[in-house]
């Protein structure tokens, strides 16, 4: 693989001015400045910068970890005296012998002055969960879910909306060592059996449908077919949102949510686990295969999570923290890791756009939120639909603006601190994979245009050219050379972990590779320039090219697909479907708009294509792979030779239709 040429990925000049510098009372006041005066006071280690402080967070990895659970406060039943007992990568060992859980991370935060959470919908319908209440919901859950024989290390499914009852739920099952796993509900049938069917969940927590842009969509028939495909699923928890409290919709062994909660007799009874027990199974996508089920372990979770709220998003007690998100995103577990710090988790559930494009800054200003995250596309919609956020809102407690799920371009941050007002733009970059950022900000650093501020603490983050050294101003391949607690535990029913080292250390040995390209400034931040593998990264949404080509290839006319996602620094995505049809076979209207509809059923409707197009044949290898890496960098301007060998594929003359079509799209760009 080589990038070194793509014109596409050139070092831009970096703008030598911030866009915008901490205050002397923001510095002082920042948790990561607090965490440097306790290391002082009780370490004896003084730093002069943070790129000291990350510089001895990467060398002195036990050293590091240990005191962050320190100066923390993270419950045990035994103190920790190593953080890392064995180094390799993958297969590090965390913190041995340490009994411990999330959910106990959680309610040494509870307050009564306080609320645990704020929500609101798309309908305008709001409401306050204090933390007494979250924690008796959270305790009536547990004891029912314990009443239908779960056990430590069973799998808990949902398909929940991000209201209240997917929190509620979650904790529930980490208070007891089950294992949690979330699909959201606008994710279609296929999709969902592709990821609950490799963890063969016991229960499953479900909506009855759910409320998008002013429509109603019953989840029912979906929901019927997923436990008729799912046999190992014995008792179902049922949401009631478009139907009434009492109406179990005929489905054997459910219960709805009001009686499953109901027993608060007894005080949350919290399981302790391992430091290494799973927490939960999350899903991300290569170009082939399955979805991947990723575990992450209770401890690396709750130690990450912790870092990233306080260290870099600066989250205090009684702040107020709204990133929004669905519960089938990364994000949404990191929003739940507010609690970790003590803060509001503030949800809203329902189109981002709807009524209009005012319509979350409505609930920014109206909830008192502090620290407002979305993906970097919502943005930029907001940006060419020319709103004014503080014409809608004065959003008096606002202080932060984050940004993630692709890059957000130096127009984005531009329109932030125009629009929004000189506010601290801690844009992260991160993954599925390791549920955490490797690079973010922290607000004692000044923020310039594009440029994410910093590596974050605890990740030894490069980037590395084709030969494997690590380069400075410089694009090469996002990696990270030394282990994380939250990496991955395994892949479920993954032999031997093949599947895990396939996919994270098939470059460079002993070394995560990531699949982003990165450049590390001299000044210490990252640019990334988008993904250097073909997942599809769809408004910061991430799934796998091989689940859409089961959808669009279930189709009788349709006997071969391909599709590239062209998202790129930050603009918006262009995700073209090319298809083979059937001998005959025409793409009429109609067939394109069956092609669409399958799509948004089957996965959901950010994933369908802009444009469709008929092929004559997809590129493949000679062991039979479609090419799309290599169609992928065609798109985005590199020379046909140095994408393609014609020698190695099966059938080289595909190629002349997909290089007339790149050199097309630069005739029009131009």
């Amino acid at each position: 693989m080589s990038i070194s040429n793509s014109p596409t990925l050139s070092a831009d000049t970096l703008p030598t001015l911030p866009a915008w510098s901490p205050s002397s009372d923001i510095i002082d006041h920042a948790r990561v400045t607090q965490f440097m005066q306790w290391l002082e006071k009780e370490r004896g280690l003084s730093f002069a910068n943070y790129d000291a402080l990350w510089q001895w967070s990467v060398n002195e990895i036990d050293a590091f970890w240990l005191a962050l659970w320190q100066w923390a406060g993270i419950p045990s039943v035994q103190k920790p005296q190593v953080a890392l007992a064995e180094a390799s990568m993958p297969g590090a060992t965390w913190f041995p012998g340490v009994q411990m859980n999330y959910v106990e991370q959680v309610f040494r935060h509870s307050a009564a002055g306080r609320p645990a959470i704020v929500f609101r919908n798309e309908a305008g319908e709001a409401g306050e969960m204090s933390w007494a209440e979250l924690e008796r919901q959270v305790a009536g859950l547990a004891a029912s879910l314990r009443g239908m024989g779960v056990v430590r290390g069973d799998r808990v499914a949902a398909y929940l909306s991000n209201t209240p009852h997917a929190i509620v739920a979650f904790l529930a099952a980490a208070s007891i060592g089950a294992i949690w796993s979330a699909c959201a509900p606008d994710m279609g049938d296929l999709a969902v059996l592709d990821r609950f069917r490799q963890i063969e969940p016991k229960v499953m927590i479900a909506v009855d449908g759910y409320r998008y842009g002013g429509k109603e969509f019953d989840r029912l028939p979906v929901l019927c077919t997923l436990l008729e495909q799912l046999p190992s699923v014995e008792h179902v928890v049922v949401v009631p949102t478009l139907r009434g409290q009492d109406d179990c919709h005929g489905l054997s062994n459910a219960v709805m949510w009001a009686e499953s909660i109901s027993d608060n007799a007894l005080p949350l009874e919290v399981e302790h686990v391992p430091f290494e027990h799973p927490l939960w199974i999350v899903y991300s996508s290569g170009t082939t295969g399955l979805p991947k089920p990723i575990v992450h372990s209770q401890g690396g979770i709750v130690l990450e999570h912790v870092k990233l709220t306080t260290l870099h998003l600066d989250l205090h007690p009684g702040d107020r923290f709204f990133w929004q998100a669905s519960t089938g995103w990364i994000m949404w577990n990191l929003q739940v890791g507010g609690l970790l710090a003590g803060a509001t988790v503030c949800l809203f559930d329902g189109n981002p756009g709807y009524p209009d494009m005012n319509a979350l800054w409505r609930f920014i200003g109206d909830a008192g939120v502090s620290f407002f995250g979305a993906g970097a596309a919502y943005f930029q919609a907001c940006e060419k639909s020319a709103i004014k956020p503080r014409g809608v809102s004065d959003l008096p407690q606002l202080r932060a603006i984050g940004s993630t799920g692709s890059p957000l371009s130096p127009e984005g941050y531009r329109w932030i601190l125009d629009r929004v007002g000189p506010i601290w733009i801690n844009a992260l970059s991160g993954g599925t994979d390791f549920a955490g950022c490797f690079v973010a900000g922290v607000p004692t650093l000044p923020v310039y245009l594009g440029e994410m501020q910093c590596r974050c603490l605890g990740a030894r983050v490069e980037a590395f050219d084709d030969a494997g050294n690590a380069v400075v101003d410089e694009v090469g391949e996002l990696v990270c050379t030394a282990p994380m607690p939250s990496m991955p535990l395994c892949f479920w029913n993954d032999k031997d972990n093949a599947r895990y080292r396939d996919s994270y250390f098939d470059m460079y040995p002993d070394v995560w590779r990531h699949g982003d390209w990165v450049r590390i400034t001299p000044r210490g931040g990252a640019i990334i320039y988008g993904r250097s593998d073909a997942t599809i990264n769809r408004h910061g949404i991430r799934m796998g090219t091989s689940e859409l080509y089961r959808a669009v290839e279930d189709l009788p006319e349709v006997l071969d697909s391909m599709v590239v996602d062209l998202e790129y620094l930050g603009r918006e995505s262009y995700m073209p479907l090319f298809v083979v049809l059937r001998p005959g076979a025409e793409l009429t209207l109609a067939l394109t708009a069956s092609i669409r509809q399958r799509i948004k059923v089957a996965l959901s409707a950010r994933h369908v294509p802009n444009e469709v197009f008929q092929v004559s044949a997809i590129p493949r290898t000679l062991s039979g792979k479609k090419m799309e890496l290599p169609i992928k960098k065609l798109l985005l301007g590199e020379p046909l030779a140095q994408v393609a060998n014609p020698d190695t594929m099966a059938n080289p003359e595909s190629l002349s239709w997909f290089a007339q079509f790149a050199a097309d799209r630069t005739a029009v760009a131009r």
